[in-house]
Formats: C-alpha cells, structure tokens, sequence
C-alpha cells in the first residue's frame, strides 16, 4: 500500500507503540486520528487529528467515527492498539480489573471493527491492524485473565481475516514480547528496561507490514526481544 495521503485511525495514542506509530505513519504523509483518553504533547503535525475517546464505550466510539467520516470519505488502515494489563493469581483478580481488561482489550476492538468494515468493504480495501501479545500465544502464571483477553484477540483476528479477504480487505494480528513502556504500571515486579523491546521498532514492523504490495498478506507478526533479561553472565 502505498501509504502517502492514505487516512489511519489509530487507538491508544498518548504513549508507548500507539504513539510511535502515529509519529511514523505521519512521516510517510499519512492522515492520522488519535483515538483515546489524552494526547502527547508532541503531536502537533497538522497531519494528526486527536479525538477524545474511550474505546470501553460503545457510544464514544460511535460518536468518535462520527466526527471522523464528516471529515473524510475513508479509512484505509485502522490499528486496535488501546490495551491494558492487570497481574495476579486469578481468584484475586477484582472483577472490575476483569471487566476493564476486557472492555479495553477486545470490547473496544469490536466496536471500532464495526465502524470501518461496512466502509472498507464498500470501497474493498483496507488495512486492519489488531495488537494481541505473545501473551495470546502461551499460557503465562499470574497473567491468567490478560492472556484470555489476548487470546480472545487472536481468535478474533484469524477468523476476520478469512471474512474479508475477498473484500481486498487485510488483518495483520502483532504479537509484540516484553515492550519498553508503561504497560508494566499495573505490574509492581516489572520494571521496564533497555532489553525489551522498543515501542519505534515494534511500530516500524508495522508500517512495513501496510505498506506490502496489496496482494501480499501479513497475518500473523510475532515480535519478541532476543535477550529479555539481558545478556548472559
């Protein structure tokens, strides 16, 4: 895709892959809307579009492509990127930890997916990008409930993917490992260092994967860092 005057929607900009994503879909002259809670203080390119928005909502993300479609006629790449972890013995796990993980991690997905596939059929293109884990790929103690969101996800993407592609129409399913941002607040044990991943590097693996010749289809994109503890001793 060639990706130069193209309109993304991206969740989850404020920090972290979402924001790094934004930044380098920008630099490729891209149209870019910035769905979430805040906005970086950064993003100032008059390329960039934030939209208050909290994807757990139905509503505010129906009122969110509301606002994007009065401005533009299409959205060739959205990106699911807005997520969020919780960490701990499962029967621990407070229910409303339980329900924000899952209104956040695949509800909010839903809800954008059902706002731009109707249109990205219609003109038969487009680009879906949903970020999962390799939390979604393996079981992990103490990351029982993350891992049912990531692997609901997964699911999710795979079984997409094999509905639309006859639309012209890409899923790309990103399975990041142990990525240097603030993911790990809700994780008092994990404190992010310089041997995970970078969220620029996960991002510009991304913009490789959109910018493939339309019939070449990355479906699965599993990303881990090489040492995650560090070299050895």
């Amino acid at each position: 895709m060639e990706l130069k005057n193209k309109v993304a929607v991206v969740t989850g900009v404020s920090k972290g892959i979402g924001h790094a994503l934004c930044k380098q879909l920008l630099a490729k002259g891209m149209r870019v809307f910035g769905l979430g809670r805040t906005v970086a203080a950064d993003m100032d390119d008059e390329q960039f579009h934030f939209i208050a928005c909290d994807v757990q909502s139905s509503e505010s993300v129906k009122l969110a492509f509301e606002h994007i479609y009065k401005q533009v006629d299409e959205v060739h790449v959205l990106v699911n990127n807005a997520g969020l972890g919780y960490f701990g013995y499962l029967e621990n796990v407070p229910e409303e930890e339980w329900h924000q993980m899952f209104n956040t991690n695949i509800h909010g997905m839903f809800y954008c997916l059902k706002e731009v596939l109707p249109q990205m059929k219609k003109s038969q293109y487009g680009h879906i990008i949903n970020i999962a884990s390799t939390a979604a790929l393996e079981g992990m103690a103490m990351v029982s409930a993350y891992c049912a969101t990531k692997w609901a996800v997964k699911g999710l993407s795979e079984s997409l993917f094999r509905e639309v592609r006859d639309f012209r129409i890409k899923v790309t399913c990103v399975y990041p490992g142990s990525t240097k941002t603030d993911f790990f607040r809700n994780s008092p044990g994990i404190q992010p260092h310089d041997y995970m991943l970078m969220p620029e590097d996960v991002a510009l693996m991304m913009v490789q994967a959109l910018e493939t010749p339309d019939n070449f289809h990355t479906v699965n994109l599993e990303i881990r860092p090489l040492q995650p503890k560090g070299p050895k001793k």
